[in-house]
């Protein structure tokens, strides 16, 4: 079956397990998860009560109503190869959910450097894309590394200046920035707070609801952890729902449609 024709189901009335038997039978596709972990990954055991994560703020890089139903905080490596394809999942979702207000996307930096020498860097340089040109400039810049880096410290360092020219930013000014190492400290400020909010691995997103999470769709994100331990974790309250890998976009539509009042 290609996910691309999957239809999402608009409640998750129908028996769980029949979903999941049809994710399985479906293939790992639709259970990719990435093995990019700088600590231990989180299973059922050591489940956190809450997720600790800090509040989208107006220099946070927002795409979509900042008062969307939901917001997914995705912490991200741009040199990750799981990142490059969830990027265009997520995309994808924006698409569907962003245009009506229902879905908003916030970009947070978390780079491995144990795995991507190059990625803090990267996370920089799209920082100051964002001094020089905004939210879009940033988006921008982070789309072109995404289309055009192999991932596993495959992009060329001295590219990134000409992909800051490309999207219209003063490449002297760009250069200047990146040499300075002025977002240094923010980069691994995000890492720190990516890992205490519960990431494990790249890419790790984090889904803020407005109303509590459904008896169906915990079961639903019970049954994937089944098959893969510490996918998804549930704060206490159900307003926070964290996710480890790059799931296909026909499991995390179906969640965000079971999130959705």
């Amino acid at each position: 079956m290609d996910e691309n024709q999957v239809k999402p189901a608009k409640s998750l009335s129908i028996p769980v397990a029949i979903v999941i038997a049809g994710v399985l039978i479906a293939g790992a596709v639709f259970i990719t998860k990435s093995p990019e972990a700088p600590v231990a990954a989180n299973t059922k055991e050591n489940t956190p009560t809450d997720i600790t994560v800090p509040p989208v703020i107006a220099t946070d890089h927002l795409l979509g109503n900042p008062n969307a139903t939901i917001t997914v905080i995705e912490y991200s490596d741009l040199e990750c190869p799981f990142c490059k394809t969830f990027h265009q999942t997520l995309h994808r979702l924006m698409d569907d959910y962003g245009k009506t207000g229902q879905l908003a996307w916030v970009y947070r930096q978390f780079p491995l450097p144990q795995l991507h020498s190059k990625a803090p860097k990267e996370a920089e340089a799209s920082e100051c894309a964002a001094e020089l040109g905004g939210n879009t400039a940033f988006w921008n810049f982070i789309d072109k590394v995404f289309e055009v880096t192999p991932s596993n410290d495959g992009l060329d360092p001295a590219f990134l200046p000409q992909i800051a020219k490309d999207i219209g930013l003063n490449v002297t000014a760009f250069n200047t920035c990146l040499s300075s190492g002025k977002y240094t400290q923010k980069i691994q400020k995000s890492y720190e707070e990516a890992v205490a909010a519960g990431g494990s691995g790249t890419p790790y997103s984090i889904f803020i609801l407005k109303e509590k999470a459904t008896d169906d769709a915990i079961a639903l994100m019970r049954s994937i952890n089944d098959e893969q331990p510490g996918t998804f974790i549930v704060s206490e309250d159900k307003m926070k729902i964290g996710m480890s890998g790059a799931l296909s976009y026909g499991i995390v539509n179906t969640l965000l449609t079971s999130f959705l009042p």
